[in-house]
């Protein structure tokens, strides 16, 4: 006992020297009152060694409380409370038990640092309250690049400094629903309720979840038709065309930096056809996409805004509408019997080169060869070399849409 009652004393000593050399007298009393709780510990837990209700080894209190004293070199304080409690508990412990006649039971060291973070994961897997609201802040701790970012979108905006209502008073938790689950276990969404609702491109969650909570606050105007809409029912979010966490394109959140651009994602032949030589003014920034479509959902085919071809054509094109005293009826039934809305490369974004456009219906005599090179319809603009208002025309002789 005397052995190892020295043994532990020199190792306090020593480990003291060393943590104490540089302090300077200020730290004199601090080191003085801990050897003095220490020493005494030592002097009960070598009393306790050589009791005879100890069961255990000795190796294992010596090795408990040299572990206690070695902790003096790495804590902070004077006194580290974690090491010294470890070591106190199984001297009163003994105590307890020594008047109930009972051993003294010192248990691993492994098994009693991994027993709380068992105990910690089974309470959180096991919780099953329903998820509360934390506030944007709790955000930050962790997402503080993304929340910079989304601070400087419309959204951002709103939501985190300018809310009109509860629902943006609730800033992230707003969109991506309570968080108190997510701050504890630092899961990701898993899609069982009470998780973070993400809106990745991976994400667990069917998409028509992910679009209810869009459809919360955009479900009107040009989203009215959303639901059935030929976008809807091809699975599309409404996070592959719009990004809401950072600022990419200068309105409407788009995923692209402009209109055209979010549309050739899918649309690629469109982008093939916009650049031929005879084009819609996308490019010039006169026209978008939406000019003519409403991605959204309309009532009509092609997801057009007006009822129709023609009505859509009609307001760019008003000279056209008519009504004429003598109509064109290939022009009065759908403007794309001749013309490609999104580019050709031949004049006037025509379908084909005239005459073969024309000849495609007018296929009676009476013109001669139109292929011959030395008649009047292989010259200058062709057939409307003579027949100049082939869209109709007003005038009493113009059934031949030539005045």
């Amino acid at each position: 006992m005397r052995k190892l009652t020295g043994a532990l004393s020199a190792k306090l000593n020593s480990t003291l020297d060393c943590k104490y050399r540089n302090r300077g007298s200020a730290s004199i009393g601090s080191r003085g009152s801990f050897l003095r709780r220490a020493a005494s510990l030592i002097a009960v837990g070598a009393s306790l060694i050589a009791g005879p209700a100890f069961a255990a080894p000795a190796t294992d209190a010596y090795a408990v409380l040299a572990e206690f004293i070695n902790g003096v070199a790495t804590a902070s304080t004077p006194a580290p409370a974690a090491s010294a409690s470890d070591a106190y508990s199984i001297v009163q412990s003994y105590s307890e038990q020594k008047a109930a006649d009972q051993p003294l039971i010192v248990p691993a060291k492994d098994a009693a640092k991994e027993a709380p973070k068992a105990v910690k994961k089974s309470v959180a897997k096991s919780d099953d309250s329903p998820a509360s609201y934390v506030g944007s802040q709790a955000c930050v701790n962790c997402h503080r690049n993304q929340f910079g970012s989304f601070a400087a979108t419309l959204h951002g905006d709103i939501f985190l400094k300018k809310p009109r209502n509860a629902r943006e008073k609730e800033g992230c938790e707003g969109c991506h629903g309570p968080a108190s689950r997510h701050v504890l276990s630092k899961e990701s969404d898993n899609g069982a309720a009470g998780d973070i609702i993400s809106f990745r491109k991976d994400s667990p969650r069917p998409t028509e979840e992910r679009n209810a909570v869009c459809l919360s606050c955009h479900e009107r105007g040009d989203r009215t038709y959303w639901n059935g809409s030929a976008h809807e029912t091809r699975g599309l979010a409404c996070t592959n065309c719009h990004q809401v966490m950072e600022k990419v394109a200068v309105k409407n959140q788009l995923s692209k930096s402009t209109e055209a651009e979010t549309c050739f994602q899918c649309h690629k032949d469109r982008r093939a056809q916009f650049a031929r030589e005879n084009h819609m003014p996308l490019g010039s920034g006169n026209m978008t996409c939406s000019s003519c479509h409403n991605p959204h959902g309309s009532a009509t085919d092609k997801l057009l805004r007006e009822a129709s071809v023609n009505d859509t054509c009609y307001k760019c094109h008003a000279d056209k509408r008519g009504p004429f005293l003598w109509e064109h009826q290939p022009v009065r039934d759908n403007c794309l019997n001749c013309h490609d809305a999104h580019g050709t490369v031949n004049e006037f974004m025509l379908k084909m080169q005239r005459p073969r456009l024309c000849q495609s219906c007018h296929m009676g005599p009476g013109h001669g060869n139109p292929g011959n090179p030395m008649t009047v319809q292989s010259i200058n603009r062709s057939c409307q070399n003579c027949h100049t208002k082939v869209h109709g025309s007003n005038s009493p002789a113009g059934m031949l849409f030539q005045r």
